[in-house]
C-alpha cells in the first residue's frame, strides 16, 4: 500500500512526465529502441536491392536459389528499471532528493515505453535485490512503479550494484532494455558486471547526482554523515584549499565513472537534482539516432 503522503507526488509526476512524453519523447523512444530487436519471420527469394548480409546460405545451398532471411520488428520489448534504493538516494541539498528525481525519470521512461506497447518492470536494489515488479503494461502499472520508487523503505543501507547486475543477468532470459538509476557512489567495481550484462541486453546507466556531492559550499564547519555507513566526518568548508580539493576529487570520480562506462560499452545519461534533466535525456536520444543512421 502506497502511503497517502506520496499520492500527491505521484500524481504530480504523472502529469509532468506524461506531458513530456506526449510533446517530446515518444518519437525519439520509438526511433532509438523499436527495431533494435528483430524477430526472424521467414525466408524468401533474393530480389535486386536486398541486403546481401541477410542471405541464408543454408537454404540457398539446399534449393539452388538465393534466399534471404526476412525479419519483422518486435512488437513488444521489455524495459527494466533498476533503481538504487539505498540510503544515499534520500540526499537532496537543492531541489528534489535523488530518490524523487529517480522516480520522475522512471516515470518518464515508463510512460514512453508504455506508449510504444512495451512491458516495463522494476528492480529496487541496495546491497541486494529488494523489490521486484514483473514487467507489465498500462498506466496503473507505471503508477505502481512510481509509488514503489518513492515509498520503498530499504532493508539495507549500503549499495552493491555489481550484485544487482548479476541478479538481473540470471533473471532475464530475453533481451531487454535496462536502465540503471544510481548515484554510483559504492566503491565496488562495476565494469565487468556491466560489460557482461551488455553482451545480451541494451544497458543505459543514469548517474543521479546532487550538487552537494559536486561542490562544497562556504558555510564554515560541516559535519558529514555517510548515509550508508553512518560514519561522521568534520570538514572546514571556509578553507578554500579544502573546497578546491573536494571539487577536484568529485570531478576525478566522475571522470573515472565515465571512462568505466565507455570501456563497458554502456551509454550514460548524467542528471543532477539542481538542473533540468530534459536536455541530457534528449542529447542521449539524438546521439543514439545519429549513431544508428551512420
Amino acid at each position: 500500500m502506497i502511503p497517502r503522503e506520496w499520492l500527491k507526488n505521484i500524481r504530480r509526476i504523472e502529469l509532468r512526465t506524461s506531458r513530456l512524453v506526449e510533446d517530446m519523447l515518444a518519437g525519439q523512444y520509438h526511433s532509438v529502441f523499436k527495431g533494435r530487436g528483430m524477430d526472424f519471420d521467414e525466408v524468401r527469394p533474393y530480389a535486386a536491392g536486398d541486403d546481401v548480409r541477410r542471405i541464408d546460405w543454408n537454404v540457398t545451398a539446399r534449393t539452388g536459389v538465393t534466399h534471404i532471411k526476412k525479419f519483422v520488428e518486435e512488437r513488444e520489448m521489455t524495459v527494466l528499471l533498476m533503481v538504487d534504493a539505498s540510503a544515499s538516494k534520500n540526499v537532496g541539498s537543492h531541489g528534489p532528493s535523488k530518490r524523487e528525481l529517480a522516480a520522475e525519470l522512471a516515470a518518464l521512461i515508463g510512460f514512453a515505453a508504455a506508449r510504444n506497447n512495451d512491458n516495463v518492470g522494476l528492480l529496487l536494489f541496495t546491497e541486494g535485490a529488494e523489490r521486484y515488479i514483473r514487467p507489465g503494461k498500462g498506466r496503473s502499472h507505471i503508477l505502481r512503479i512510481i509509488g514503489e520508487v518513492l515509498s520503498h523503505e530499504p532493508e539495507r543501507k549500503g549499495t552493491d550494484i555489481a550484485l544487482a547486475l548479476a541478479h538481473v543477468r540470471h533473471a532475464l532470459r530475453r533481451r531487454a532494455i535496462i536502465f540503471v538509476l544510481s548515484d554510483f557512489l559504492d566503491s565496488k567495481l562495476h565494469e565487468r558486471p556491466l560489460r557482461i550484462l551488455r553482451q545480451r541486453h541494451d544497458v543505459i546507466a543514469i548517474p543521479v547526482m546532487d550538487p552537494g556531492e559536486r561542490d562544497l559550499p562556504d558555510v564554515g564547519t560541516i559535519v558529514f554523515e555517510d548515509s550508508e555507513s553512518g560514519e561522521l566526518v568534520e570538514v572546514d568548508s571556509a578553507d578554500l584549499e579544502v573546497r578546491e580539493s573536494y571539487a577536484k576529487a568529485s570531478w576525478a570520480r566522475m571522470e573515472k565513472l565515465r571512462r568505466m562506462f565507455r570501456r563497458s560499452g554502456v551509454d550514460s545519461i548524467e542528471v543532477h537534482t539542481d538542473r533540468p534533466y530534459l536536455k541530457p535525456l534528449l542529447q542521449f536520444f539524438d546521439t543514439r539516432i545519429r549513431r544508428q543512421n551512420r
